[in-house]
């Protein structure tokens, strides 16, 4: 295997196998199809950066299609973000479509079906449809209004489509199996009633196909290769390509390729809810000021932030194309924007909580302007000068009357450099009645050659500038703010989120444009807000230079430790049972039952929220999938309740055409 072919990712193999296979190149085509109801947020540049970064590879056009079938939640405001943030990442799109534009010819495909006997108008109420639906281990029963004529159908769809019935009276579904093992191939609904407004065909249907219904035949009309889609649309695939061929037999002359649907791990962020409806209470409840609010994980509002394209296309490659659910830690897209702004940003000085010095030995009324580098990362960003003067301001955190040898800032007595001007000494300071240190009164020296330990940022009060500062943290301080049953997410809002500062400047600041970015030296990356003026300065905190959580979570020490002091800490369980079912069919019959048995014993030390993910386990990996089996067999044993993942992983165990499986499968049948 080339080195080439080992750094695709699975999706890039698919796509080389069918051109292997003998699709041609220029029939390769993509698509992003979000819905406008909501901003698009940090979990959506994946799905972006797949299909974009797929078209950028393979020289292929990428269609940027609204999902628009539901006028009730979706408002021309979220397209025009929606296009705004793709565009900003750097993506460009080959066409603007909607789903609606295919309106018509959904319908007339719907009263084919309907005259092949393949759809159907049911009258009844949700509730009296989801009764008979069924459950994933007990089939569905077939509804009164299944066997009408096709000419009663063909009627009261024509009447839905005119607007006679209201919202709930009828639907039309696709007549395809009620006691499918698949719940969704259940004769899915197709059409309903929904009497609004739509932001492009205003009120001319009234009548609007559901999703899956939608999504494949835009796909198809597109003549889309390959659509791509998140996980949680894999049960969906098969519903996919039935009504795909079910067209297709309409259509093929003048639409000859069939799409391919596949799916990929969304992504997941620590500290971060991804959910349109939670961040719209967030906004509605006006927790935040907005969908563009700097706390929140959308697109929009991670550009007020301050964070860049390239820092989100990086934390997408990074991450990569997984097949699995998994969750990233914030940190790595911290990281990700430290990087891209560690180059970019020009360095400046600024001041958050002002502590004035004085040096007494600087001369009244004299002041020089310095000369300090933009960025020691970037030769070609120049220099700028600064000016100083008489009185200064420095952190209060900068300075303390008493410390130890191992504070490296001003102290009584000790010397530190000023960045790009001098070295000063502090030799008395001037408190308040409440014995609030006020001012520091330094001496200053002009041989700055001299080695001290601490260099400290600063500004001089008779040049600052004011300025508004927004210190943003992370808006929840639970890693999973919405994975708790029984639980409000919002009960995990950080209180201390926001934190508003005047500060003061240097005043190479006071043109500072909106969105430009900036580092405040040993403080972190700031960047202006979009409520900035040039009379009133505002600047939001991007990131500080270090992972400042990292400080406050447990810590772990990594240094190696004596074997003998020390035992090696023991890999969790559930990970070793991951290990020995990966070879567990290559093993002879005497192996595998040793093997079987040491499963069953580290069972025990298994939760089962640490074994439901390998349900999910693909199919070709049948010895991860027995040896989950056997952790459940153990798990049901010790009393764990039955739910609907169990049942649906055993049921598709029992009909694989490993042997081996399906009879552990059986043992808890």
């Amino acid at each position: 295997m080339s080195e080439e072919t080992k750094s695709l990712n699975f999706i890039e193999h698919i796509i080389e196998e069918d051109l292997a296979n003998g699709l041609a190149k220029d029939k390769l085509r993509f698509r992003f199809p979000p819905e406008p109801n909501g901003y698009l947020h940090i979990g959506h540049t994946k799905a972006i950066g797949i299909s974009f970064g797929l078209g950028l590879k393979y020289n292929a056009p990428v269609n940027l299609r609204f999902d628009d079938t539901n006028p009730a939640k979706e408002e021309q405001e979220y397209v025009d973000a929606i296009k705004k943030d793709i565009a900003w990442l750097g993506y460009q799109w080959e066409n603007e479509l909607y789903s609606s534009d295919y309106f018509q010819q959904l319908y007339d495909w719907a009263v084919q079906l309907i005259k092949d006997g393949k759809a159907y108008v049911d009258s009844q109420s949700s509730e009296a449809m989801a009764e008979q639906k069924g459950t994933p281990t007990q089939p569905g029963v077939d509804g009164p209004y299944r066997n009408r004529t096709v000419e009663e159908n063909l009627d009261l769809f024509t009447r839905m489509k005119n607007g006679e019935f209201e919202e709930g009276e009828h639907i039309l579904r696709a007549k395809i199996d009620m006691q499918h093992t698949n719940m969704l191939m259940r004769d899915p609904i197709m059409y309903r009633v929904i009497k609004k407004h739509h932001h492009r065909t205003g009120n001319d249907w009234c009548i609007y196909p559901m999703y899956d219904w939608t999504h494949g035949e835009s796909d198809y009309i597109e003549q889309i290769s390959h659509s791509l889609c998140s996980l949680e649309f894999k049960p969906h695939r098969e519903l996919y390509d039935w009504f795909k061929e079910q067209v297709y037999d309409y259509s093929k002359a003048e639409y000859p390729m069939l799409p391919k649907q596949r799916e990929f791990a969304r992504l997941n962020l620590s500290y971060t809810i991804m959910s349109k409806r939670k961040l719209l209470k967030l906004v509605e409840d006006k927790v935040v000021s907005g969908w563009d609010d700097p706390r929140m994980p959308t697109i929009s509002g991670l550009r007020r932030r301050g964070y860049t394209p390239a820092s989100l296309r990086k934390f997408v490659d990074t991450v990569g194309v997984a097949k699995r659910e998994n969750v990233i830690d914030v940190a790595l897209l911290e990281f990700c924007v430290r990087e891209d702004l560690n180059k970019t940003a020009p360095r400046v000085m600024a001041v958050l909580n002002p502590l004035k010095v004085v040096i007494t030995n600087y001369p009244d009324g004299k002041e020089e302007w310095l000369d300090a580098e933009n960025n020691p990362e970037d030769e070609s960003a120049g220099s700028r000068k600064v000016p100083f003067s008489k009185e200064i301001y420095i952190e209060q955190t900068d300075f303390k009357e008493e410390a130890s040898s191992k504070f490296f800032r001003l102290k009584l007595g000790g010397e530190v450099r000023l960045k790009n001007a001098y070295i000063i000494k502090a030799e008395n300071v001037i408190k308040d009645a409440n014995g609030n240190i006020t001012e520091v009164h330094c001496t200053y020296d002009t041989d700055t050659s001299k080695k001290v330990k601490g260099t400290l940022h600063w500004v001089s009060i008779k040049h600052a500038v004011k300025a508004e500062v927004r210190e943003y943290d992370r808006l929840f301080m639970d890693e999973a703010p919405d994975s708790h049953d029984g639980k409000d997410f919002m009960a995990f809002l950080n209180p201390n989120s926001l934190k508003v500062i005047e500060a003061f400047v240097e005043p190479s600041l006071a043109e500072a444009k909106i969105g430009e970015q900036f580092q405040f030296q040993r403080l972190g990356y700031f960047n202006v807000d979009d409520d900035s003026k040039p009379e009133a300065l505002v600047f939001n905190k991007t990131v500080g230079l270090r992972d400042s959580w990292a400080k406050q979570a447990p810590k772990q020490n990594n240094a190696p430790q004596p074997q003998q002091n020390k035992p090696q800490q023991q890999r969790k369980a559930i990970n070793v049972v991951q290990q020995l079912g990966k070879k567990y069919t290559n093993y002879p019959p005497e192996k595998q039952e040793k093997v079987k048995a040491e499963i069953l014993e580290l069972a025990k030390d298994v939760s089962y929220d640490e074994l439901e993910p390998l349900f999910n386990t693909a199919v070709k990996k049948v010895g991860t999938r027995i040896a989950a089996m056997l952790v459940l067999q153990v798990k049901l044993s010790e009393g764990q309740e039955r739910n609907e993942a169990i049942n649906s992983f055993i049921e598709k165990a029992l009909d694989d055409k490993s042997e081996l499986l399906v009879a552990e499968a059986k043992e808890i049948a």
